[in-house]
């Protein structure tokens, strides 16, 4: 479980530590947006970091991944959404303890989660920035540190967790 608190701290405060530099100093954000209105708080211009390859593009979230729902104010419900989450994957690892690789994947997704938690809370919204695309594939989509960690911790939960039942191969 140490293994698994580790990671979990350290992404979720490489996740904070970038969206604080990317929208305080890169996109020159005026001030604290804490307790802004999403629906008033700015996009600034894009930010050519290697251009096609990766770029700064800033996107208010109010919705779940690729911005589905965000029409919505499901804050709230997100936040419960991703504690519900981060609860069961503790117990579940708790009952059934994976190996290290299981253990860094579950710190992955929790670290992300509660850095995106944590922008629903001050924002209102998930700050997304980071656009990536390649090849003549135009990605209209923008995510941050914290999307990339969960979807790799979800990935790695299911690869490196033993789905057979124990008891059967004893």
């Amino acid at each position: 479980m140490r293994t698994m608190t580790g990671v979990a701290i350290w992404v979720f405060l490489i996740d904070q530590f970038i969206k604080y530099v990317v929208l305080y100093h890169v996109f020159g954000l005026p001030g604290s947006l804490i307790g802004s209105d999403v629906d008033a708080l700015p996009y600034p211009a894009r930010v050519d970091v290697f251009e096609p390859f990766l770029v700064l593009t800033m996107a208010w979230n109010r919705g779940v991944n690729f911005g589905l729902f965000a029409g919505y104010d499901l804050r709230w419900i997100l936040i419960v959404v991703a504690f519900a989450i981060c609860g069961f994957v503790i117990w579940w690892l708790r009952r059934d303890p994976p190996g290290r690789w299981g253990m860094i994947s579950a710190g992955l997704l929790i670290g992300g989660a509660l850095g995106n938690v944590i922008d629903r809370v001050l924002y209102g919204a998930v700050a997304d920035f980071l656009n990536m695309s390649c090849c003549g594939i135009n990605n209209p989509f923008a995510f941050n540190v914290a999307d990339i960690s969960i979807f790799a911790g979800a990935i790695g939960l299911v690869l490196f967790t033993d789905g057979d039942d124990k008891k059967k191969t004893a």
